[in-house]
């Protein structure tokens, strides 16, 4: 861990995550870690989409588009991108931007950003939602292609990333994709919350941490929970994903602690509540942000080994199959019952979050903006 005394020198960033302001996720936390604050550690003009209603606090240095419209197919697709291009032509000078990051390889903002500037060199950073929704949008696949085709760099966080894009666009100029993982913050790594004694164990203290949707795979958590009385679990998820979660919980008789969607400090020191993070997640993580970050909390992580999850954290945490019940009641069974186990994935977790810096991540990202411009 190498904390950055000053942000990294390099051209000015120009980038773009068109999701509301406050959307819950890892991709907006990495965006507001590298681009925001009052001494950014990539500096740059940092977009987000203007929210609906109660506008959130805004970190320092992030700006919003007030464009609505955003959908994913046809006509209306093609009108966003405009709108969202005439937006950002409307408040960006060319001369004070040396390089584009662009935030997934589909979606508006990619576009948009191409096209409001485009004679500037672009770093395309794959998030994996972009991979998902490009596998089942055709037009989301051809924003993809054009991407690939216009980027300068592309960069991964996981080699499993990059075997998946290859797969969604094989004709991609492989020397184009650059390595560079996602981190954590490096104040956390230093200094994270302090953890409570755990007196007894007789019940294991399950979190679940995250969105509330399909490919993150919670409804494989609920036929164990409703068999196994030894284990408790908290959710910490958005409010609105959480009521339309409810009704499953409730037909299958599970109580679960809700957390709330939680800030990030809360959510550290939630990590220190519980005794094991659970990531039953169906299809891919581009990295599991989320995961790193429980580890340097000292929460071991109990996980499906889908891709680029299993690459970023191997054997530092548990792997198991959420499909199988009794295998995953087996899982949960030993760690509860075996607290030296415990005890040595908290340590095999704290050393592998400490290989992930976010100011490693930053200074990847400034050289190779050096490196094109």
């Amino acid at each position: 861990m190498s904390p950055l005394a000053t942000p990294p020198s390099g051209p000015l960033t120009a980038t773009f995550l068109d999701l509301p302001a406050g959307s819950p996720g890892g991709s907006v936390e990495l965006f507001l870690d590298l681009y925001t604050g009052d001494r950014p550690l990539i500096p740059a003009r940092a977009f987000m989409l203007a929210p609906t209603g109660t506008r959130p606090r805004l970190p320092a240095g992030l700006e919003v588009l007030s464009v609505a419209g955003k959908c994913l197919e046809g006509p209306a697709f093609g009108r966003y991108v405009a709108d969202l291009r005439e937006a950002l032509t409307a408040v960006l000078d060319p001369a004070r931007i040396g390089v584009l990051h662009l935030q997934h390889l589909a979606f508006g903002a990619t576009p948009a950003l191409m096209r409001a500037l485009p004679d500037h060199p672009r770093i395309a950073l794959v998030h994996g939602t972009d991979l998902l929704f490009a596998e089942a949008h055709p037009d989301q696949l051809q924003i993809l292609h054009d991407s690939t085709r216009a980027a300068d760099a592309i960069v991964v966080p996981t080699h499993a990333m990059a075997d998946r894009l290859l797969k969604l666009s094989p004709h991609i100029d492989r020397r184009k994709i650059a390595h560079i993982p996602w981190g954590i913050p490096d104040h956390l790594l230093a200094a994270p919350p302090p953890r409570p004694p755990r007196m007894a164990m007789s019940h294991l203290r399950l979190l679940y941490a995250g969105r509330l949707t399909a490919e993150k795979g919670a409804e494989r958590l609920i036929e164990t929970m409703a068999a196994n009385p030894s284990v408790e679990l908290s959710i910490a998820a958005p409010r609105a994903q959480f009521e339309v979660f409810a009704p499953l919980l409730q037909r299958a008789g599970v109580q679960v602690r809700y957390l709330g969607w939680l800030r990030r400090p809360q959510l550290w020191r939630a990590f220190t509540e519980h005794d094991v993070l659970v990531m039953p997640s169906t299809t891919l993580e581009a990295m599991g942000l989320v995961a790193l970050e429980a580890q340097a909390c000292g929460l071991p992580v109990l996980y499906q080994p889908v891709p680029g999850l299993s690459e970023a954290l191997a054997v530092s945490a548990m792997a198991t199959d959420f499909t199988h019940t009794a295998a995953l009641a087996c899982d949960i069974e030993r760690l509860r019952s075996d607290p030296g186990l415990l005890l040595a994935l908290r340590q095999a977790g704290q050393a592998n979050a400490a290989r992930y810096a976010l100011s490693a991540t930053a200074q990847s990202l400034a050289d190779l903006g050096r490196q094109l411009t």
